[in-house]
């Protein structure tokens, strides 16, 4: 049985115990002693976003960020992967004052959020010391408005053409294809029934029908994808010009074949598989490559001339600032240092990104290394990966049409003219 303790003892315990529970709360309630002490704040915490990459380049980032964190005691930067729907995301956050203080920024989505005064322009936070003029300048142009910059590309890729050597070498063929009409004669060479059952299990050239892909064809001829307010600008007769090349070699020539008619699902995947001889990829192809089909011997060259004039793609990200970041010193220490020399040089070391600063490009001598000097030459002419501030319905509806003439369901001119209009019909909604 348990013995009643004395009523002036158990009110001496009580007090005692309320006592040191409240004492607790004060003291957990102050800063810790040892920091008044010495001085000392708790560090600043950055919230970085991004997308989902590979394991690889994730566990590279951390890397990184752990090395700034080394050199800036006073910052502690929290990286969140953001793994579905990640535009969605952000600009709902934007929206409700809960944005990342730095994040991610594909050079398609900027001009929406440029308008949109979400961004933190980052002119002021620019000194001399940054070296702006060590970014290539074709980078840099798609996160600037109004003479202001938004962003600071991190990496790029272009677009190469990607070649099997061991084909080459079978069809007697010396040297890449420097001309779009030697492009296609070489694919007639290289498409092949090697099994001679009747069907072709070599194509010459692998194609993937997406404005993404195919900014550069329209351009070469004088066509524009967008006009200057964003608007679809793709069914002029120019446009038509360059995109019915790729329709004929696909429909009449029959030297080219998309992914899904192979069984793939991807550009890299069918080339690594053999599918294609050649096709047009960017630099993320070359780690896949070389992972995936150890035993694959391939070659890059720039894409060939079209219509005489060089042309390529360009795919570009940055770090951008949230407005609304009460970090806005300690965020621009960390873009800074992840799109200064130190940082870059670092994060593109292992060959997976192309670094945006020609000196970094230089130190890691990518314009010399065999399979990336011709994506590294090609930023000097590409076209960036931009179509407006309303890309979605830009891109979607060119897609879905371009693909309709590309299977001989509808003339180009009319998949063209129908996806301009519709495409045109939900801006003009949206504003």
């Amino acid at each position: 049985m348990m013995r009643r303790l004395p009523k002036g003892l158990k009110r001496l315990i009580v007090a005692l115990w309320l006592g040191f529970w409240i004492a607790s709360l004060v003291i957990g309630c102050q800063p810790a002693a040892w920091d008044a002490e010495q001085g000392a704040a708790p560090p600043v915490v950055l919230k970085l976003s991004g997308w989902g990459a590979s394991p690889v380049e994730q566990q590279r980032l951390r890397q990184v960020l752990q090395h700034f964190e080394a050199q800036h005691p006073t910052i502690r930067v929290r990286f969140e992967v953001i793994a579905d729907q990640y535009m969605d995301v952000i600009k709902t956050r934007l929206i409700g004052d809960a944005a990342p203080d730095v994040f991610y920024l594909d050079a398609l989505e900027a001009p929406f959020l440029m308008d949109k005064g979400v961004l933190e322009p980052l002119n002021d936070y620019i000194d001399a010391s940054f070296a702006l003029d060590d970014i290539e300048p074709m980078l840099l142009r798609p996160f600037q408005l109004d003479g202001q910059i938004y962003g600071l590309p991190k990496d790029y890729s272009t677009l190469a053409l990607f070649y099997n050597q061991t084909a080459f070498r079978e069809a007697g063929i010396q040297q890449p294809p420097r001309t779009w009409e030697e492009l296609q004669q070489i694919a007639q060479q290289l498409t092949r029934d090697r099994d001679g059952d009747g069907t072709i299990d070599q194509y010459g050239l692998g194609i993937t029908p997406e404005l993404a892909r195919l900014a550069y064809v329209i351009r070469a001829y004088g066509g524009e994808v967008v006009t200057p307010q964003g608007y679809a600008a793709y069914a002029s007769s120019a446009a038509q010009q360059g995109l019915q090349q790729i329709i004929d070699q696909y429909r009449n020539q029959q030297t080219a074949v998309q992914p899904a008619d192979v069984g793939t699902h991807s550009g890299s995947e069918m080339f690594g598989q053999g599918k294609v001889a050649m096709v047009i990829e960017g630099n993320w192809a070359i780690p896949f490559l070389q992972d995936t089909f150890p035993e694959l011997e391939f070659a890059t060259a720039e894409v060939p001339l079209i219509n005489q004039q060089p042309g390529t793609m360009v795919f570009t990200v940055a770090y951008v600032m949230s407005r609304q970041s009460p970090h806005k010193a300690e965020a621009w220490q960390l873009i800074s240092y992840l799109t200064g020399q130190q940082g870059m040089a670092e994060w593109t070391g292992t060959g997976f990104a192309l670094p945006t600063r020609r000196s970094v490009a230089e130190q890691l001598q990518y314009d010399r290394d065999p399979l990336r000097s011709a994506l590294v030459a090609g930023v000097e002419y590409a076209t960036p990966w931009q179509v407006g501030p309303y890309p979605h319905a830009v891109m979607t509806h060119f897609d879905n049409q371009f693909i309709s003439a590309l299977l001989g369901e509808q003339p180009l001119s009319q998949a063209l003219q129908r996806a301009q209009a519709s495409a045109n019909a939900q801006i003009q909604a949206a504003q």
